[in-house]
């Protein structure tokens, strides 16, 4: 209950924020431009307007768990209401996960309002429902809650600008961390590959959940592949949430 309550506390914060609107608007605006943008293409409208718009909703949703991620524990230490919340019968665990499930709900209501309107429009235009974007979708919410872990993790101890340029660095290196596995047959040295299997062990393997080429392409879905990939997601948001709840406890207020 404790948890659920500010849970739903960050979630009424979060709608309150103009900026959270706003993402979700011009979010739907790209996605509905990819429309003119196949178009002016002379390949497959359909491929066009599938990848497009997955691509506009997948940025702009992953803009609002970065920037809303980053303020989440910050803003409380800044304000000084942290103070309230240690002072009642709260641990700091669920501080942290309250703050995550509230984030998680905050990019689902976000995300479910860009992907209806995008289905809306694709069925408009092409006359066709693919089901299998739902589960790009499914995979991107993942994907998004891996992020909301991170930003929150690093909201935790740092400020809102070192929280930023960390996250959208771990974003970025997540999905190109697959070459880091790559990488590590053109080493030699021992030590050189350990570094190499560590980095890529640790470092957000995002690339798992992205399925958008194989939606685009109409490549056949493994579901093997999509579990296994539900399954990493999990390890990974449970692993960086023990370790911000961690790095919460041994900080002191002052």
């Amino acid at each position: 209950m404790k948890i659920k309550a500010i849970a739903l506390n960050t979630f009424k914060e979060a709608v309150r924020n103009k900026v959270f609107y706003l993402l979700i608007v011009v979010g739907i605006l790209f996605a509905l431009s990819s429309h003119i943008i196949s178009m002016l293409t002379l390949g497959d409208k359909i491929k066009v307007l599938k990848d497009v718009g997955l691509a506009s909703i997948n940025f702009f949703c992953v803009l609002i768990a970065i920037f809303t991620g980053i303020n989440l524990v910050f803003k409380e230490i800044d304000k000084r209401t942290i103070y309230n919340i240690i002072s009642k019968p709260i641990s700091r665990s669920n501080f942290i996960l309250g703050k995550f499930f509230g984030l998680g709900l905050t990019l689902l209501v976000a995300l479910l309002s860009m992907a209806v309107i995008f289905f809306l429009f694709l069925l408009i235009s092409t006359g066709e429902f693919d089901s299998r974007i739902l589960l790009y979708f499914a995979l991107l919410y993942f994907e998004l809650l891996i992020i909301s872990a991170i930003s929150i993790l690093f909201s935790s101890f740092s400020t809102p600008i070192l929280s930023s340029i960390f996250t959208i660095s771990l974003y970025l290196i997540g999905h190109v961390s697959w070459t880091f596995n790559e990488f590590k047959h053109n080493l030699i040295k021992p030590l050189e590959k350990a570094a190499a299997y560590l980095f890529y062990y640790i470092m957000p393997n995002l690339e798992k959940l992205n399925i958008k080429n194989i939606i685009v392409l109409d490549v056949p879905i493994k579901s093997d592949v999509i579990t296994a990939s539900l399954l990493y997601a999990v390890c990974y948001i449970s692993a960086v949430l023990i370790l911000a709840i961690l790095i919460f406890n041994k900080k002191e207020f002052q």
